[in-house]
């Protein structure tokens, strides 16, 4: 009798089979790796390292694009003190304060304490191909190196971050300097000259080096651009890091269900399929758990759709 890896999973824990018996996850689709963005796509943004490896498991997922939170947090990382555009002066100085905390233990870690992380999600099944900083702007140079590193270490082909274009020649040197490569996450702001959503946005970044690439989110351009975001893969594909994979509406309209907006998912992963393009499509889930629903099911049924898409 052949097993499904959940009913493994679900066998091995009732004590029925050995946990030698159970497969690998393998969540490469006609040769598309799926992915998915990690913990955000879970909703925990504090969810520790090993609850991510099981969620990725019981979703047979065999790739990620991981935050940094976790992985430095199993090694007694502080945790970062936020604070909102509305926050008094006091909170202001508490999160730069945090903020330089951070830094410091950033700086005083040995790159080679982060060589069991990869193997235990390495022996897992999962491979770590993106790893995410968030507040990269922000970082001193010495930390930007740290990123890098980081990253290498673990076995990933980029590092992805949110910043300002501006900040993009900056970023760009220093990712020349360790020769690996920047995924710049775009979102629908079309009108802010700041941002990436419109396909110059990311030109204009690619123009200050050869390792400032794209993190495109499908989603986010149709809803910004009004348009297929094929004719830009097509044109920049060796410049893309990664996909997210969701589903909006133009005329930066809501996140939906996949399969009810705007968004050529179907289209995209096909593409990848037929190019044999190597980035990862990563899901990013974001829409709103109908009611009656959990998210893991969801986030299970959007597997299924790139599954599908790619069979």
């Amino acid at each position: 009798m052949k097993y499904t890896r959940r009913e493994l999973g679900a066998l091995t824990l009732a004590g029925a089979l050995p946990i030698r018996l159970l497969a690998k996850p393998n969540s490469k689709f006609g040769g598309v790796q799926i992915g998915i963005n990690a913990p955000y796509s879970f909703g925990n943004m504090s969810e520790d390292a090993d609850s991510i490896l099981k969620d990725l498991l019981d979703l047979n997922l065999s790739a990620v694009e991981l935050r940094s939170q976790p992985i430095e947090q199993s090694l007694g990382a502080p945790k970062l003190v936020r604070a909102s555009r509305n926050a008094s002066a006091e909170q202001r100085e508490q999160a730069k304060a945090s903020l330089d905390t951070l830094r410091k233990w950033r700086l005083s870690q040995s790159i080679e304490s982060f060589k069991p992380f990869r193997k235990k999600w390495n022996d897992a099944g999962v491979a770590l191909q993106i790893i995410k900083f968030d507040a990269v702007d922000s970082m001193s140079d010495d930390e930007v190196g740290y990123a890098f590193s980081l990253a290498r270490t673990m076995g990933a082909d980029a590092i992805s971050c949110e910043i300002p274009l501006s900040r993009t020649k900056w970023l760009g040197e220093l990712a020349t300097a360790h020769k690996f490569r920047v995924g710049y996450h775009g979102h629908a702001e079309i009108h802010n000259p700041e941002a990436f959503a419109a396909p110059a946005s990311w030109e204009k970044a690619m123009t200050y080096s050869k390792y400032n690439c794209i993190n495109l989110d499908i989603g986010h351009f149709v809803a910004g651009n009004n348009t297929s975001p094929i004719p830009f893969m097509k044109k920049h594909a060796d410049r893309i890091t990664h996909v997210h994979i969701k589903d909006r509406k133009m005329h930066e309209g809501p996140n939906m269900v996949w399969g009810q907006g705007d968004t050529p998912i179907r289209e995209v992963l096909q593409l990848m399929k037929r190019e044999k393009y190597p980035f990862q499509a990563t899901i990013e889930f974001e829409y709103k758990v109908p009611e009656g629903s959990t998210r893991m099911k969801e986030i299970a049924r959007c597997i299924e759709y790139c599954r599908q898409a790619l069979a």
